[in-house]
């Protein structure tokens, strides 16, 4: 009893003396992660930007997101570090972003870390004057200098000295980078973009084609499904064998790998490797929205059951580990767990026998490949820890037995009892713009209520719970609060959502929700002098640019949704405003496009709408009718991804 009470009294005086710098009072799950640091980060605002002029400090800027491993490697080894910390807090004014929180601000510096280094990624570092310019930048520092990389104790030291000895040389750089970085333009204009250009991209992305593993490019290997998107409609277009092929591929082998929980599902964000086995752990919900629309396409293109079932596999995770009490989607889950990246996902052989016993352990293990000496390799040390990634090697029939079922409940079940991977719990517009899509999606090809209504409670909850005082959209809900102001992906992923909800459910709110959206788009941010979208709206704050994306990342890019939007808006409401603004919006950017088509993947799939030929297909009759039904069941199997479909009930009545 005394042993229990010590143990009480010694926690009590360790929460008395917790220290926090001025991230406390933020909502954000990462900002959150950093309040306790010795470093004394601020949030970014005007507060930190005047103390740095004030103390005449150099701004170290620091942007990550809660589930990323190499921002809790750098934060362990050196933001937690109070000697480190005390000699950053001496030389800077310290600031730390979420990225998924402002995707403006680091929008605008890891185009300046690519400008300058040549690569990016996060976390992002970035030194600069008070006044916000940059003139360092990188992302990942060790805390000790080791193989010629220099660590982040020498880079703080090395700063200090230039900003007081060579800081005109340090500012004429800052004003050089801040020259270049408004002088990066992708617009390019020129001619409508045409059907020349998507078989530019199709022979692009064949060039880059992993024959062997599926997928593009070599390791680290992203699962890329706005590329997934364009090859479906390019082989609906031409009828092209290959680019089916690549597709289908693609599907199997990521279905098949460690980038899939085979367990618990849902994919991890990417595989460090090009066979798709070793998997960075995160989930983020962007992957699998994007992931469930393709498997359903693949779905509708072929018939073949195994990518419905991996849609719905992924479904099933999202609504039972993704979805807040309000019906809103959260946005990620963590790589880490125990201060170490896998941990809950991995498995030993003797563990596996412990849960299932000998003779099940034994069936599971030569299905999905469990050995004794494992797959899994220590970071550190790069040698096998026993621990083992599940994953197939050949694929399971269309549809698991169920023993098979059975055998990853149980696994399932005993892996529920270990310790979770963070969750990071925020609500993003636009991620939820993406996920409203994909369920709405899968609750029209499967003619699938709760589908519907998990897309319908989700948009609800954003057109009642993420807007200002004066009805404009937001971008990031927490703990009872909205603020930021919603950016272009935000209104372009949520009409896309409402356009595909419409379409599933045939209630005219929705599309109303879509065109009301497009008109505030419309109003916020495009370019009236030049055309196209900017990324921020023109009631935002000010910063060193205001940028317009169209190469795509790991989601598409506003530009390239929104154009698909407009056109799909004007077949549906017959207003060629709206077929004439995706026109200008495709032409801002056409050569350097047409210069690098398979950067710009989602566009092609606007494009591939725009050039047509597209099929509106307007459905009267009888919602409760037997062929009524029957003509939907059977609109609903065929893939057309360039058609509108309008359902008019009639009403019925005897003779």
């Amino acid at each position: 009893m005394k042993i229990i009470e010590e143990n009480k009294k010694q926690k009590d005086e360790r929460q008395l003396n917790r220290k926090f710098n001025k991230l406390i009072t933020e909502k954000s799950p990462y900002l959150l992660q950093h309040a306790e640091n010795p470093v004394d980060w601020h949030p970014w605002g005007e507060e930190a930007f005047e103390k740095a002029k004030m103390e005449d400090k150099p701004i170290f800027l620091s942007v990550g997101y809660s589930t990323c491993h190499w921002c809790h490697v750098m934060a362990h080894e050196s933001f937690e570090d109070p000697t480190v910390a005390k000699s950053m807090n001496d030389v800077f004014v310290s600031i730390k972003v979420d990225r998924e929180e402002r995707p403006d601000i680091d929008k605008i510096y890891m185009t300046v870390c690519q400008l300058m280094t040549g690569s990016g990624g996060w976390p992002l570092t970035i030194i600069m004057t008070p006044d916000k310019k940059p003139f360092f930048a990188g992302t990942y520092f060790p805390k000790e200098s080791r193989f010629g990389r220099i660590g982040l104790v020498d880079l703080v030291q090395r700063v200090k000295g230039l900003w007081k000895n060579e800081r005109k040389q340090l500012v004429e750089s800052s004003d050089k980078i801040t020259f270049a970085l408004k002088d990066v333009n992708t617009e390019s204009p020129g001619r409508s973009l045409a059907e020349s250009v998507l078989r530019k991209t199709y022979s692009q992305l064949s060039g880059r084609y992993d024959k062997k593993n599926g997928g593009f490019g070599t390791a680290p290997k992203f699962p890329t499904p706005h590329n997934l998107l364009f090859l479906l409609r390019f082989w609906r277009r031409t009828g092209d064998e290959g680019a089916l092929k690549m597709v289908e591929k693609t599907l199997k082998v990521m279905r098949m790998g460690g980038i899939y929980d085979h367990i618990g599902f849902g994919f991890h964000r990417y595989s460090t490797d090009p066979n798709w086995l070793v998997p960075h752990f995160e989930k983020m919900l962007y992957d699998q929205a994007l992931l469930i629309l393709v498997y359903l396409e693949a779905y509708q293109a072929t018939g073949k059951e195994e990518y419905a079932n991996t849609a719905k596999e992924v479904l099933t995770y999202v609504l039972r580990d993704m979805i807040s009490s309000e019906g809103a989607f959260y946005s990620a889950e963590d790589a880490d767990s125990e201060g170490e990246e896998g941990k809950f996902y991995v498995w030993s052989k003797d563990e596996i026998e412990e849960i299932l016993g000998v003779e099940e352990a034994e069936v599971f293990s030569k299905l999905y490949n469990v050995d004794v000496n494992g797959n899994f390799l220590d970071e550190a040390t790069r040698r096998k820890t026993g621990k083992n990634i599940i994953h197939l090697k050949s694929d399971l029939p269309d549809t698991p037995t169920i023993y098979i079922k059975l055998i990853r409940k149980k696994l399932f079940e005993a892996r529920e009892k270990r310790i979770k991977p963070h969750k990071d719990d925020k609500i993003l517009t636009d991620w939820n713009g993406l996920m409203i899509a994909a369920f709405a999606k899968a609750g029209y090809i499967f003619n699938e209520p709760k589908y519907i209504q998990a897309a319908k409670k989700a948009v609800d909850f954003i057109l009642n719970q993420m807007k200002n005082s004066e009805g404009r959209l937001l971008h990031r809900y927490r703990k009872g609060g909205a603020d930021i102001l919603a950016f272009l992906d935000d209104y372009a992923f949520l009409i896309w959502g409402l356009i595909n909800l419409f379409e599933a459910s045939f209630e005219t709110l929705y599309l109303e929700k879509a065109i009301m959206l497009t008109e505030k788009q419309l109003k916020l941010f495009w370019d009236s002098s030049i055309g196209a979208f900017f990324f921020t709206g023109e009631d935002a704050e000010s910063l060193l640019t205001r940028q317009k994306e169209i190469y795509d990342g790991a989601v598409p890019s506003g530009n390239s949704v929104a154009m698909l939007n407009l056109l799909r808006l004007a077949q549906l409401t017959g207003n060629d405003n709206y077929e004439k603004k995706a026109d200008h919006l495709g032409r801002v950017f056409a050569e350097s496009i047409r210069a690098n088509p398979v950067a710009h993947s989602f566009m092609m799939v606007a494009v591939d709408y725009a050039v047509g030929p597209t099929y509106s297909l307007v459905i009267a009759g009888d919602k409760g009718k037997e062929d009524t039904i029957s003509m939907l069941n059977e609109v609903r199997k065929q893939f057309l991804p360039n058609k509108s479909l309008i359902f008019r009930p009639t009403e019925w009545s005897n003779p």
